[in-house]
């Protein structure tokens, strides 16, 4: 078995539904040993989110495999005592609560330096711990329409439209494990520990890109122009004989090869169409032109044609489409993964590939686990608790 990267870090765990539990997952795949702190009883609330299959929710197990799960009362003092004796042996500590709650628990990152002075404590929240809307809640959704991108995407004029995936969590998670494994290379250099703080909505504001630097270079306000691209041209989906496709001619040369692949060589030399900044302004002109040429195909016949001249373009695939994709069972993007109750499913697989780790290595394959699986487990084997200390915690519902 190939040593990851990661092997020997522990991260305790606090984060539940999503940002979090993304982020800890990006460090799983990694090879850190993630310690799952769960509410005995309910656990992480994306327990209970759909899809199910018999009574497990494969929402909650698609990020949360390969975890081990303790649950621990935090609330009471006993448990409050447990998770700092924890956080001794542990490199990081992550947390998704509103601002202030773990302060309220005693838990804040002030207490737990003291505790630790090398431990990494990695927050995320809706708004960050600064700032005048630091305590408001926040979900995916709010963030997605407070940071910009909802107001770029859909169709001209349409309604607002979220991102369908959960970007606004997701970006978090991403961002909260970069962070993490910033302040565990700096820990490297000074031996001492840190606090991330990472806001869903920061993420958003990140990842606006092109939009930012447009309204800042013309004070003109980004709105949404549906499968276009804003600044550059052809770069954008055109309905086919059958279905739909994307053409991104995203230079010159490359819409001087599609031109001529589709035997349309007398545009290249039109003067409305002479460079991107003129195809954009033209961009009116220039769809109906196109649109009449994509309808003659269908998209499997405009692939074969575009692709073979190396001209950027794809058909708009659907997840289904995926599962039958070569190019995504040859990257080993969905992997194929057993949980009991559930028996073999297929999760997303790991994106970061490292020259020193096998395909078959990139993700755990062990199952996510059920509340409280390893509480037992971890407490003897990092605090050395005994049978009956154990015995003791559990029957007075400090753990489960």
């Amino acid at each position: 078995m190939t040593k990851k990267p990661l092997e020997g870090i522990k991260v305790l765990d606090l984060t539940r539904v999503l940002a979090g539990p993304y982020c800890t997952m990006v460090l799983a795949n990694l090879g850190a040993e993630i310690i799952k702190v769960e509410r005995p009883g309910s656990g992480d609330d994306a327990r209970a989110f759909g899809p199910f299959v018999n009574g497990e929710s494969i929402y909650f197990v698609s990020i949360n495999r390969g975890k081990k799960s303790i649950a621990v009362d935090l609330k009471s003092e006993e448990g409050k005592k447990l998770l700092l004796d924890l956080i001794k042996e542990v490199d990081v500590v992550t947390e998704n609560y509103r601002p202030g709650t773990m302060e309220k628990l005693g838990l804040g990152y002030d207490v737990l330096k003291e505790v630790n002075p090398k431990i990494i404590y990695a927050a995320m929240s809706g708004f960050g711990h600064s700032g005048p809307y630091s305590q408001r809640a926040a979900y995916d959704m709010i963030v997605q329409g407070m940071g910009g991108i909802m107001s770029i995407t859909g169709q001209p004029g349409g309604e607002p439209t979220r991102v369908g995936t959960s970007v606004g969590d997701i970006t978090a998670g991403l961002f909260g494990a970069i962070g993490i494994l910033s302040a565990l290379y700096g820990r490297n250099l000074t031996g001492k520990g840190q606090k991330v703080d990472v806001a869903m909505l920061d993420g958003q504001l990140a990842i606006l890109e092109n939009a930012i630097a447009r309204y800042t270079s013309t004070q003109e306000v980004p709105g949404p122009l549906g499968g276009r691209h804003p600044s550059i041209t052809p770069f954008e989906t055109f309905k086919t004989k059958d279905t739909w496709a994307i053409l991104a001619a995203g230079n010159n040369a490359l819409w001087a090869k599609f031109c001529k692949a589709v035997g349309r060589e007398e545009l290249i030399d039109d003067a409305r169409f002479a460079n991107n900044g003129d195809r954009t302004k033209n961009h009116d002109i220039l769809k109906p032109i196109l649109d009449e040429i994509f309808v003659q195909k269908t998209t499997a016949e405009w692939m074969e044609l575009l692709n073979k001249v190396g001209v950027p373009a794809s058909p708009i695939n659907t997840v289904e489409d995926l599962f039958k994709d070569p190019q995504v069972e040859a990257r080993h993007m969905l992997v194929e993964v057993e949980q009991p109750k559930v028996g073999k499913i297929k999760v997303a697989g790991n994106p970061i590939k490292l020259s020193t780790i096998p395909a078959e290595q990139e993700v755990p394959m062990d199952p996510a686990p059920s509340i409280g699986q390893h509480t037992e487990e971890i407490l003897k084997s990092l605090l050395g608790m005994d049978e009956d200390g154990v015995k003791k915690l559990m029957d007075t519902k400090v753990i489960e």
